[in-house]
């Protein structure tokens, strides 16, 4: 049983674990202290100075209270008309250093500062206003993601989750002091840096200082050319999530909706990626099966659907990349298929086909023309690549009352999915929906209902590991998300390799982001495990309601296969749905 301590929080005594912040003691009584630094995913950086609160006797001293452990018999003050004139002052001191442009900002109503600074009604500048005496630089160089230095608070979340969560080590803080500034190392671009284009340091920034690339208006102009025929298709996250824009309970599926909302925006058709997702696990369990049972020593195979994590593996692992599923990521399928099969069967001009992806994934800007394989149908494959964030802007713009809209269905066969696909969106998804057609390949049977689910692969630790039995065949596999924990478990699989052992995983799938897709750097702001446990939840909902729960059993899938594609891993399949991977360097400059 965990130790615990008694402390008192302004006047009412509580017990708490041992190694608790003061921050999170508050909590417990319902009681929140402000802070910009903290976030629930991070360690406590005490950064920004606002969340002090009076600890001790009379008027105590002032403490942080995000990187202060609660002691036996600690008085605690949280609120008090002096703690609040010292985190107004500290308001004010960030604001003398932040630009006022809030109304042409892109976290405009969704700014914590502004929302602070709101909450402590500060009306007028009372220090003066020294923005511009950093050299701050505007950085788009990945087009994927967007710094802009002078709206930088130095709180240091971004350069906590990229170095800590992330292990990628792309920003960091340079100078000291006022000068302090936010950049890759000597001040180069971000596409010169390390950068997987992960996005979860604009995820984690609590202000406009890095925000997604915004490609909303090359889709509507595309909308707007009459001789463009515009599609679009909706990832498997982004269906449990977009309703945090629109006031929906966490975690709630909108498939429907969106599909319905996407068509009154202009879309000639909307397709489902989680059908792309279901073609994926055709390949990649027919590549997993046919290693396993006739080049063992080639494992193990690992999951490619996620860009970031590529992108990690050709810069830091590249050592890796003969176990790498050449699989393509489950959009790239579907936008493929739109421009080759689709086209064809619906007399469509391929060339007038502007196939456009809604994804939890800034990573994804960059997959769409990261190789000669994005191009692959004879034009680009998926033409944009659009966020979460930047769809649910899209739907405000338009007028549309999405709340009240009636559901569509996606179209068919490209908007047709099984169980399996709609579980890509979590950690976990792509091993169990693989591990479900494996079982088939292997045994020539079905699971059955009761069996059907691997819940031991599934939840948000770091690094998951389990002995599947397939009908009496031991399958070890392993399960990694956040790229740090990637990064322990590829270092187990090379020691194995460098000490002449076999590897001790047969099957790994990996997601850069913490939570999977779920958590991704393209998602509505304010992510937590709390949230992507219910966005997950929402996935798996979707699954159970599904008639079909396995991607082999999908007629979609069987549709297309038999129709266009042939045979899994044939010579059409890898024409169109397989990649190349090559060695990266770290830094390019």
């Amino acid at each position: 049983m965990a130790k615990t301590v008694k402390v008192i929080i302004n006047g009412k005594e509580i017990k708490v674990p041992v190694g608790t912040s003061i921050l999170d003691a508050a909590k417990q009584v319902n009681i929140n202290i402000p802070a910009l630094c903290k976030h629930p995913d991070l360690e406590a950086g005490a950064g920004c100075g606002i969340c002090v609160v009076k600890v001790g006797s009379g008027n105590g001293k002032m403490l942080r209270a995000c990187c202060t452990d609660v002691e036996e018999g600690m008085n605690i003050v949280t609120h008090d008309p002096e703690i609040v004139r010292v985190r107004r002052n500290v308001l004010e001191l960030i604001l003398s250093n932040h630009p006022k442009d809030c109304l042409i900002c892109a976290r405009n109503n969704d700014c914590e500062l502004q929302r602070l600074s709101a909450e402590f009604g500060i009306r007028e500048a009372y220090y003066p206003l020294i923005v511009g005496r950093k050299r701050h630089k505007f950085d788009n160089t990945t087009k994927t993601i967007v710094i802009e230095g002078s709206k930088c608070i130095l709180c240091g979340r971004c350069v906590n989750v990229c170095q800590k969560h992330q292990n990628v080590w792309a920003l960091s803080f340079l100078g000291r002091g006022i000068d302090t500034v936010l950049s890759p190392a000597g001040e180069i671009g971000l596409n010169d840096s390390p950068c997987v284009k992960c996005g979860q340091c604009s995820n984690h920034c609590p202000v406009g200082s890095i925000v997604e690339y915004d490609e909303t208006q090359k889709v509507w102009e595309a909308l707007n050319d009459k001789d463009k025929y515009c599609v679009a298709q909706i990832a498997p996250a982004v269906r449990v999530s977009v309703g945090e824009a629109f006031g929906y309970p966490l975690g709630t599926n909108l498939t429907g909706k969106l599909v319905s909302g996407l068509k009154k925006l202009g879309f000639k058709a909307v397709f489902d990626t989680n059908m792309g997702a279901d073609m994926t696990i055709i390949e990649e369990a027919n590549e997993f099966v046919k290693k396993f049972t006739t080049a063992k020593d080639t494992l193990p195979l690992i999951t490619s659907c996620c860009p970031a994590w590529v992108d990690y593996l050709e810069k830091f692992h590249p050592d890796m990349i003969g176990n790498f599923s050449s699989c393509k990521s489950p959009h790239e399928i579907v936008g493929v298929l739109a421009k080759t099969y689709y086209a064809k069967k619906n007399n469509i001009d391929p060339s007038k086909i502007v196939m456009v992806s809604i994804m939890p994934c800034t990573a994804k800007k960059y997959e769409i023309s990261r190789s000669q394989e994005m191009f692959s149908s004879g034009q680009q494959d998926v033409d944009v690549s659009l966020t979460t964030r930047e769809l649910a802007r899209m739907i405000k713009q338009s007028g549309i009352d999405f709340k009240n809209i009636e559901d569509a269905e996606g179209d068919d066969v490209l908007g047709v999915y099984s169980g399996a696909g709609t579980i890509f969106g979590a950690t976990g998804g792509v091993m169990e929906a693989a591990l479900r057609t494996a079982y088939h390949l292997v045994t020539k049977k079905e699971l059955p209902p009761s069996k059907i689910e691997f819940k031991q692969v599934r939840g948000l630790k770091g690094i998951k590991d389990a002995e599947i039995d397939i009908d009496g065949t031991k399958v070890r596999v392993a399960i990694a998300h956040g790229l740090a924990n990637v990064d322990k478990l590829l270092k187990q699989i090379e020691a194995a390799r460098a000490a002449g052992q076999p590897s001790p995983y047969d099957f790994v799938e990996v997601m850069a982001c913490e939570g999977g897709c779920v958590g991704g750097g393209g998602q509505p702001y304010g992510v937590t495990n709390e949230l992507r446990k219910k966005r997950a939840a929402g996935l798996y909902k979707d699954d159970e309601g599904q008639k079909v729960r396995c991607s082999h059993l999908s007629p979609a899938v069987q549709t297309v296969y038999k129709e266009f594609v042939g045979e899994p891993l044939g010579e059409t399949a890898h024409k169109l749905f397989h990649n190349h991977y090559h060695k990266r360097k770290t830094y390019i400059k």
